[in-house]
């Protein structure tokens, strides 16, 4: 690629990204906060999950192993 067509190159690319930009369909702010409130509340439910085997487990190796 010869360095004088870099930019016009660039200027296309920026184009084409406005108008594919146009074209996506973006979710409404309650569906994103809907959304949002579900990974939150998965995470903090795997979270505790993931905790309570952590403490069950070292509770378990504490008393076998000393």
């Amino acid at each position: 690629m010869q360095i004088t067509k870099f930019p016009k190159k660039i200027i296309t690319f920026l184009k084409e990204v406005k108008i594919e930009m146009g074209k996506v369909n973006w979710p409404a702010k309650r569906e994103v906060f809907k959304n949002t409130l579900i990974v939150l509340g998965v995470s903090l439910a795997l979270a505790i999950f993931l905790g309570g085997l952590d403490f069950l487990f070292t509770n378990l190796l504490n008393k076998l192993i000393l």
